[in-house]
């Protein structure tokens, strides 16, 4: 324990710090760093406040009382009073710190390792969504959904959208033919509204490698991001070819392999994308491209295919990313980015202008499962992918009066949101069984109350039926 004033900071726990991972080093470097600046900024906010009735933890500010922050998740009405036990986040720590006017236990390091890592991990101001109560949506999943032809199987389904006809295109992992890895693993299927299978749109395209999102917009043309060629692919309605962004590496290079993953990344290059995540539209038709797992940034290209600009790159403060999985762009031209590994939301105007963001926290059930391997342990969490609530995928309803869904990889439920990111709601778990989730890659709401969401680990698409 180190003391600083009359506060008393917790010693960074031995699992940081043991076989020569340095707590510079690595994604608790990175927590360390971030907890190191959350006791200063703590430090200062109260250097002139009152006494705390808590000797270790100085108080922490109210979240509507921190300056700078806007948009932010707000508490319940039930939290607007100070209370001794509040739920929050994932672990349902002894108190809100955006609620509670004490903490009734020291904010130790590993307690802040948990909450950054499965929280807003890299805010300066760590914003909480303090959840008590969140109703659970009743649901329903249309059976057998999809009609597939014979001997035509489904792989990871990465991707679903619909067009104006509410056709149902289908992006998934199957169709590979190749060595056992690294195979190239992307096909794009369309059903017609009622399931049957319609046709195979790019059989054996040049950019098809690993696929990733499918998207459709207004004018019912098709859009397609593969992770595996670095690749966007706009196709007509007729299913042609029309727009092509990025490049695939020449397969006769002396260096081509899969992309490393140095951080910092190397400098991003304009037009070139390094696995590529999304895409989504304004009404101007400009398209908004997340780029991605390595270059974390978001592209703008104009209708004609113009690259116009980018921002953002690999970190944890506004406007930087890791790992911008999802996008979407609500009626008023705000981009909406999922920055999965941060845990968070991202909105931005149409230029990149920062204009807020949030995290989805409410208490996970001690019973909960992931839909395959252990139950994330400490380092995982901090690591965000699989914290509760990172964003893997995100989608907005229809306009006027749009609703935002998010879904995570564990425990696996989907989350209605206002788009200033009030949670109004959750539903789902992590299974095998209809009405439960395997990682869900991507979802298209194609009406408030009705959603369709590709699932990786089981190889399916579902349409849910919200109640409400």
């Amino acid at each position: 324990m180190a003391r600083i004033g009359r506060f008393v900071v917790p010693d960074m726990p031995h699992y940081a710090t043991q076989r020569g991972n340095r707590p510079r080093d690595g994604v608790f470097g990175d927590a360390h760093r971030h907890y190191s600046s959350f006791i200063d900024a703590r430090l200062r906010v109260t250097a002139h406040a009152p006494p705390s009735d808590n000797p270790i933890v100085p108080r922490l500010p109210r979240q509507h009382d921190q300056p700078g922050v806007t948009g932010s998740v707000r508490c319940s009405p039930s939290h607007t009073t100070p209370r001794d036990t509040v739920k929050m986040s994932i672990q349902q720590p002894e108190a809100c710190p955006c609620c509670s006017r004490s903490l009734r236990i020291a904010w130790s390091r590993r307690k802040f390792l948990a909450a950054a890592g499965g929280g807003a991990l890299g805010l300066s101001f760590p914003r909480f969504a303090c959840a008590e109560d969140i109703p659970i949506i009743s649901y329903e999943s249309v059976p057998d959904l999809l009609h597939l032809p014979p001997n035509l199987y489904l792989g990871e389904v990465s991707g679903v959208a619909l067009n104006s006809k509410g056709h149902i295109f289908v992006l998934h992992r199957g169709d590979t033919s190749g060595p056992a890895y690294a195979a190239a693993a992307s096909q794009l299927l369309e059903f017609d509204a009622a399931g049957n299978y319609l046709r195979e749109i790019g059989h054996h395209l040049y950019a098809w490698s690993f696929a990733h999102t499918v998207k459709v917009d207004a004018q019912d043309y098709v859009w397609v991001t593969d992770k595996g060629s670095d690749m966007v692919i706009k196709f007509t309605p007729e299913g042609r070819v029309d727009m092509v962004f990025g490049r695939k590496q020449e397969a006769s290079d002396e260096g081509t392999a899969p992309l490393k993953h140095p951080n910092p990344p190397l400098p991003a290059q304009d037009g070139y994308f390094r696995q590529v995540t999304d895409v989504a539209w304004d009404d101007a038709g400009n398209s908004y491209i997340s780029d991605g797992y390595i270059n974390s940034r978001v592209a703008k290209v104009d209708r004609d295919g113009e690259w116009l600009k980018s921002w953002g790159d690999r970190g944890a403060g506004p406007g930087q990313f890791h790992t911008p999985h999802s996008i979407a762009v609500d009626a008023t031209g705000k981009v909406y980015v999922a920055d999965r590994s941060n845990r968070r939301i991202q909105v931005f105007d149409g230029e990149g202008g920062f204009l807020r963001q949030f995290t989805i926290d409410a208490a996970v059930p001690a019973d909960a499962r992931p839909a395959i391997g252990n139950r994330p342990d400490e380092a995982t969490l901090a690591a965000g992918t699989f914290a509760p609530g990172a964003p893997w995928a995100i989608c907005l309803s229809p306009p006027p009066n749009q609703i935002l869904y998010a879904a995570d990889g564990f425990p696996g439920r989907i989350y209605k949101l206002t788009l200033e990111g009030k949670l109004l709601g959750m539903l789902g778990r992590s299974g095998k069984r209809l009405k439960q989730f395997g990682w869900i890659h991507q979802m298209t709401c194609p009406a408030p109350n009705v959603l369709f969401v590709a699932e990786l680990l089981n190889w399916r698409i579902q349409k849910l039926l919200l109640a409400g």
